[in-house]
């Protein structure tokens, strides 16, 4: 139960937000509005940056939505930034069902629509060429949402986004979104001194509960012995969190699953042995055929694996082919799924691969509504 003093400082924030253009933002909703979007929405309301950390699905979009209305409603334009195109289609679908295909454009390496329109959805790579370019759609730039800002700390596509948010007018609000920040306070302070005014939102809240599996062989199994649902002291998502200390280290992690422990040493025995049991690690028809060789040397001389627990080799588990990966998320109901393929030859040879196997997921009438 909240502290008088708390339920008085809501009560103050409630009367600000119902005198503000965000309460008439938040009316576009059927929901009311958690703390920390109207924490993030009301600073970016006066005029600051906002850097918002929050688990996947708390949602942090409506922060960048709101400043795309309040750019709307104030007469500058606002851009929506993603790392990748397929998010970027996405929002850009989104946008145009709230405010309308005039309104709102759509710039990636693929696709070109309505690029000056006041709202552009666009990925980060076509932002930065546009500031080198000195294009004139810059003119009336006010907003610049930055979706999925932890590609900054990816060490190919990093450097992208420093460019971007190093080289934004000073006049331009920068909104920064992510899932898995994990220096969410650092992070800010950098912000701060490069952009200006920063406000720091971290919610830790999950609203969705997070089940994490690991494969082994040809089986799924939870990697915990209960999901992390957000009471669980347990932080996956990388969000900011307490410094953990040596003694409290054991009651923030939750028991790891004894099945997937016991499945791991079967697989670890089954590939030390050189053998191929019903759960072993190898794929159906993959591999050269000679069987498993984990001792070998490399080309480079490399030293033979450690010796773990009683004496034993550690051998080294293959991974499971997609096909298996497949097979086991069909029967475990967690179809349909993601799988991310960092290449785009990569994802030719996934789709060709599943495809020469005669995979289908779908039912004719699915099949039909696709096409």
């Amino acid at each position: 139960m909240s502290s008088p003093a708390e339920r008085y400082a809501a009560s103050r924030r409630r009367q600000a937000v119902a005198s503000s253009e965000l309460a008439r933002f938040s009316q576009g909703y059927s929901f009311s509005l958690d703390p920390f979007q109207e924490k993030a929405c009301a600073a970016v309301e006066k005029g600051e940056g906002v850097l918002v950390a929050a688990p996947t699905g708390a949602g942090k979009t409506v922060v960048g939505e709101f400043a795309v209305h309040l750019g709307l409603v104030r007469g500058f334009k606002t851009f929506y930034t993603t790392p990748i195109k397929a998010l970027s289609n996405q929002k850009y679908l989104d946008l145009v069902a709230r405010h309308g295909e005039e309104k709102v454009g759509l710039l990636t390496g693929d696709s070109s629509v309505n690029p000056h329109a006041d709202v552009v959805v666009m990925t980060t790579e076509v932002l930065r060429n546009m500031l080198y370019s000195g294009s004139r759609d810059l003119n009336r730039l006010g907003f610049v949402v930055m979706d999925e800002v932890h590609y900054l700390a990816d060490r190919f596509r990093g450097p992208v986004w420093e460019e971007v948010i190093i080289h934004l007018p000073a006049e331009v609000q920068v909104i920064s979104l992510s899932a898995t920040v994990s220096n969410a306070e650092e992070f800010g302070d950098w912000l701060g001194q490069v952009r200006g005014r920063t406000a720091v939102v971290v919610s830790e809240d999950r609203p969705v509960p997070l089940t994490q599996h690991m494969m082994v062989g040809r089986r799924l199994l939870p990697l915990y012995s209960h999901p992390t649902d957000g009471t669980e002291p347990a932080n996956p998502t990388g969000t900011a969190e307490p410094e953990r200390t040596e003694q409290t280290e054991q009651s923030v992690q939750p028991p790891l699953n004894p099945e997937l422990l016991k499945a791991v040493k079967q697989a670890r025995r089954a590939a030390a042995s050189g053998g191929a049991s019903k759960n072993s690690y190898r794929s159906r028809g993959g591999g050269s055929g000679r069987g498993p060789q984990p001792w070998k040397r490399s080309a480079r001389g490399g030293r033979a694996p450690r010796r773990g627990e009683g004496g034993a080799r550690t051998a080294r588990l293959k991974p499971p082919s997609r096909l298996q990966v497949i097979k086991a998320l069909e029967e475990a109901t967690l179809l349909p799924a993601i799988v991310f393929v960092f290449s785009r030859a990569g994802c030719e040879q996934a789709i060709h691969q599943v495809v020469s196997a005669g995979v289908d997921l779908t039912t004719e009438a699915e099949a039909a509504r696709i096409r």
